[in-house]
């Protein structure tokens, strides 16, 4: 690389991160489930963000959001993909499936991803694609209405009492720029704004006419933006890794900072602030082809009044593939990058 080109890696990589910083954040709130190790899993909200390595990466993580309270959401996800060569081009595959529960809502996302890949000032940009299925439902038969409820009443045809569930398609697009000094990505998720219709037999609610029920759910269309770069310590084997997330459903906008710090690409640890939401802490382990992170996040909300935290653990796995024209069905494990 020239040292012309270096010089505007460097440039965009300040601009990118000052871009990031900059973006207003008015409101917060929760669309799709928050995983405080977003940098782990980008193809989780960015289907650009597959096939960056010669690696197959397994990723799977779970999370305990505000232990103390009842029923809070429960959070569970696993991504895979890895690089091919098609007709000389490189490109991407990789899936995606993600569980939640919070209350009596349950969600489900399963997704497929392709992308294409092409060389472009001194990086390789992706354009990514997904397309699955968005499976809403909720536990109506566990509906309990106190008798002293001066808000609803048991016959209230806009409360669901028996579990109803829907599916419908959903779809995403992504883009993704890799620098050798520092990555961005933009990505929208539900951009179709998928919406689910729920049925119910009434006649088993309460109704008297017989006549089927529906109740519908809309996904909100979320926009997702994240960037970060690795700075190493010079003479040392230490380096910095900022990154950071914001994503946005246009109704309420939330971000995320955080800084890591990694000796000999084995041991990290690192601090992260969502705002107006928790300060974020996290350790983490790469051992030959495997991960392990773990996260806790504090609220800094009054939601700490009644709970003690979110748990988060993120396991992973890499497998290195050899993708010339000899030997192409080859492959070994190496450690992990």
């Amino acid at each position: 690389m020239s040292s012309r080109e270096s010089h505007i890696g460097r440039v965009l990589a300040v601009a990118v991160m000052l871009l990031s910083l900059c973006i207003p954040l008015n409101v917060s709130g929760q669309t799709d489930a928050n995983m405080s190790q977003y940098w782990q899993t980008p193809s989780r909200f960015n289907p650009a963000a597959i096939g960056l390595t010669d690696f197959l990466r397994i990723r799977g993580g779970g999370r305990l959001q505000w232990v103390g309270i009842d029923n809070a959401p429960q959070t569970f996800s696993a991504t895979a993909d890895m690089p091919l060569k098609l007709f000389g081009k490189r490109i991407g595959v990789g899936a995606m499936f993600q569980q939640e529960s919070a209350g009596l809502y349950h969600t489900l996302n399963v997704d497929v991803q392709g992308a294409y890949k092409f060389k472009k000032f001194g990086g390789e940009w992706t354009a990514g694609f997904q397309i699955g299925i968005f499976d809403q439902s909720f536990k109506g038969s566990e509906v309990y209405l106190p008798d002293d409820d001066d808000y609803h009443q048991g016959s209230d045809d806009a409360i669901p009492t028996t579990d109803i569930h829907g599916t419908t398609l959903d779809v995403g697009f992504g883009l993704w720029y890799q620098h050798p000094k520092f990555y961005a990505g933009l990505s929208g998720t539900h951009l179709n704004n998928p919406t689910v219709t729920m049925n119910s037999d009434s006649g088993t609610g309460g109704s008297e006419t017989g006549m089927e029920k529906k109740y519908q759910f809309t996904a909100k269309r979320t926009l997702y933006f994240t960037a970060g770069c690795n700075i190493p310590i010079k003479n040392t084997l230490f380096e910095i890794i900022p990154s950071v997330l914001v994503k946005s459903d246009f109704t309420f906008t939330t971000g995320e900072l955080t800084a890591r710090c990694r000796y000999n690409k084995f041991l990290s640890a690192g601090l992260g602030y969502r705002f107006d939401d928790a300060i974020v802490v996290t350790v983490a382990a790469e051992i030959k082809n495997f991960f392990i992170g773990y996260s806790y996040d504090y609220a800094t909300t009054a939601i700490n009044r009644a709970s003690s935290g979110s748990h988060e653990i993120v396991l992973g796995y890499s497998m290195k593939l050899d993708l010339g024209e000899k030997n192409k069905h080859r492959h070994k494990s190496v450690r992990v990058m």
